[in-house]
């Protein structure tokens, strides 16, 4: 008895000591970020460097708003990133619970087209969607970006929500058929609502992806009033020096929306939602 509680409080020590030091790597970049932009514009050079700033100021933060037009940058990423979301979550739900209800001709090929469009870099595709949104007549507009990143998360979504679709059994389905339901009013009132998790989830994917998006952003784009957050803090290096306060001050505020997406959603990702809804 004696050495199995032993052994249970290793394995719960062992646990924890690994939690620990996980959790330690992850916040090391996060808090040298955190010191760095607290740093004035001479203590950021300082050999060594200093974990804690001699002098704290909050002047980086100030002046990614005042000196640069952080704002716009904001705006303009909460929209393209917004509308991609809502799309690619429309469309990758009806194609993921048509996936999995469905037996047509073509639907094995059809999952193998969504699963191959991932399989190439981003850089290679660069050309072919610049020269696409020049003949369209969209380059430096938000519609150009919204096309880009729903382009880039609707395949990989779809494959997602067709697995949190196939989780679902299908006597609810048959059920609601046999009450007299249509295949719409199944799918909107009956199995979404069970697949919230697979949508937050996939909602969670395709914001991230879009918010860091970089390379598309830089070239789609060329006002400053069209420019996204990561071109944004991209622009901060300078052709001499390199302002690391404010670049660390425009990152840190850049977290705040994905962190409040995912505790908005997190109570989605830890819900099983069709748990006791058909009795076996």
């Amino acid at each position: 008895m004696m050495l199995n509680k032993r052994r249970i409080f290793l394995q719960h020590f062992l646990s924890y000591a690994i939690l620990l030091l996980v959790g330690v790597a992850v916040l090391i970049p996060v808090l040298w970020m955190l010191s760095t932009s607290l740093k004035n514009d001479m203590e950021i050079f300082t050999i060594p460097p200093r974990w804690i700033p001699i002098d704290g100021t909050f002047i980086a933060y100030q002046r990614i708003w005042t000196d640069y037009p952080f704002a716009r940058y904001f705006f303009n990423s909460f929209i393209v990133v917004s509308v991609s979301t809502l799309i690619s979550l429309a469309f990758s739900c009806l194609a993921g619970y048509g996936a999995s209800r469905f037996h047509f001709r073509g639907k094995g090929m059809f999952l193998t087209f969504l699963l191959i469009t991932q399989m190439f870099p981003s850089i290679m595709l660069l050309i072919p969607f610049y020269k696409i949104i020049q003949t369209l007549g969209l380059i430096n507009t938000h519609a150009a970006l919204i096309m880009t990143y729903i382009s880039f998360t609707i395949p990989f979504c779809s494959w997602m929500m067709m697995g949190y679709f196939q989780s679902i059994p299908k006597d609810l389905d048959e059920a609601a058929a046999i009450d007299g339901s249509s295949r719409f009013r199944i799918f909107y009132q009956i199995v979404l609502p069970l697949a919230l998790p697979g949508v937050a989830a996939t909602a969670i994917y395709s914001f991230i992806t879009g918010w860091n998006e970089y390379m598309f952003a830089l070239v789609l784009t060329q006002s400053e009033t069209m420019k996204t957050v990561p071109v944004g803090i991209g622009q901060l290096i300078g052709q001499y020096k390199v302002m690391w306060n404010d670049m660390m001050a425009a990152s840190l505020v850049a977290i705040i929306p994905l962190t409040i997406i995912f505790l908005f959603f997190q109570r989605f990702l830890i819900s099983s939602l069709t748990a006791g809804a058909v009795k076996s």
